[in-house]
């Protein structure tokens, strides 16, 4: 996966990516099909800001490049490509984004990131200089974005001040036609004494409408996974949680970086962590410690014998934001209890769900429609 940061918000000034740095960044990056830190079967080109839309013409410009490169070049990767967004979906429906839609379809995965009800949404996600919330800008687009990208999920992040409105914020998106919610909590210190009950109270409530209202045929909500909160064996479960470091990350400057989170706009205290930039390429050195990380080196011993530790999750930029030292091998653990909390609810949902399988004779075709899910490990 290749990330372009085509604008950010930095030191008070707006940034946007030349046209010649995107150019170079491209041809690096091809350049190299047989360098093993882009030897891949396939490549994902993801756009990201800011809000990617807004630069909808330098991104049609990029896309036609890397179309065109990879023909004339007859890269492997020519018909093993997608464009990515995560667009807040405000400019979705103008004529322009619908035209590169309509150019790229075939080859095209974009998500709008829409919390949840009014004043979830609204919380967090409002115009600059404004105290305006964007949830009707947004959600009349949901509909357009659903006929062409039915597949496609939303994100939503939970923090501290929100937790009351979850559960009627995953009902909400499921009515407007969103049939996967990806959902998680922020792994930052934001968390506050009793969260975690108030977290688990609200994941019940929704545990108890889903079931109740048979949701859990045609949707899902990634809070509920069955093969979370068990104990992992450090030899045989012993991976990365995130891909940090294989995933290259080019900001407006031309700069590289192992995560768009390692860069100088995402961090709090530490400075940034750049591995390279599109003159002097990737510095090996910068990237070693990326490619070493597996989960036992850098959790601390509670978290490698926890009881439910399948499904805790981390977020490499914030390890390195938040340890003690310059280091990136140092796991943040502030969402410990907001994980603990999920688990008991999450045992919950799947215990009550199974039940009532059970007492109606569906369970079988239900696993049968649903055969991500796992029966051996209920």
């Amino acid at each position: 996966m290749i990330k372009s940061n085509n604008s950010s918000w930095q030191e008070g000034m707006a940034e946007r990516m030349p046209w010649e740095v995107a150019k170079a960044a491209i041809d690096y990056v091809l350049d190299r099909e047989n360098d093993p830190n882009f030897a891949y079967e396939s490549v994902i080109w993801d756009f990201i800001g800011g809000e990617p839309f807004l630069e909808i013409d330098l991104i049609d410009q990029i896309c036609d490049y890397i179309k065109q490169e990879l023909y004339r070049r007859n890269h492997h990767w020519f018909n093993s490509y997608r464009f990515s967004f995560a667009t807040n979906g405000i400019n979705y429906h103008t004529e322009k984004v619908q035209k590169f839609i309509e150019k790229n379809r075939s080859h095209l995965s974009i998500g709008i990131t829409i919390d949840g009800t009014r004043r979830k949404h609204d919380l967090n996600r409002v115009y600059k200089h404004s105290e305006k919330g964007s949830y009707d800008d947004v959600v009349k687009n949901i509909a357009l974005w659903q006929s062409q990208f039915p597949g496609d999920g939303t994100k939503v992040t939970i923090s501290s001040t929100d937790i009351p409105y979850i559960c009627e914020s995953v009902l909400h998106l499921y009515d407007l036609g969103i049939h996967q919610v990806n959902i998680n909590c922020v792994f930052e210190d934001v968390w506050a004494e009793g969260d975690d009950e108030r977290f688990e109270a609200q994941l019940m409530e929704l545990a108890d409408k889903i079931i109740d209202g048979e949701k859990y045929i045609d949707y899902a909500c990634s809070f509920f996974s069955e093969n979370m909160g068990k104990p992992l064996d450090c030899k045989l479960q012993n991976q990365n949680w995130c891909g940090a470091g294989k995933m290259l990350s080019i900001d407006a400057a031309g700069n590289f970086y192992p995560c768009t989170r390692f860069a100088q706009y995402s961090l709090r205290d530490k400075e940034a962590w750049i591995i390279g930039n599109i003159h002097d390429g990737i510095d090996e050195n910068k990237l070693r410690p990326f490619l070493t990380l597996d989960r036992c080196t850098q959790s601390a011993p509670e978290c490698v014998d926890c009881e439910v530790a399948e499904g805790c999750a981390w977020c490499q930029g914030e390890n390195y934001d938040a340890a003690d030292t310059h280091t990136v091998f140092q796991r943040a653990t502030a969402i410990c209890l907001m994980h603990k909390a999920r688990v008991r609810a999450n045992n919950y949902y799947w215990n009550k769900l199974y039940r009532k399988l059970e007492l109606e004779g569906k369970r079988e075709e239900f696993e049968k429609n649903h055969p991500e899910i796992k029966s051996e490990n209920c």
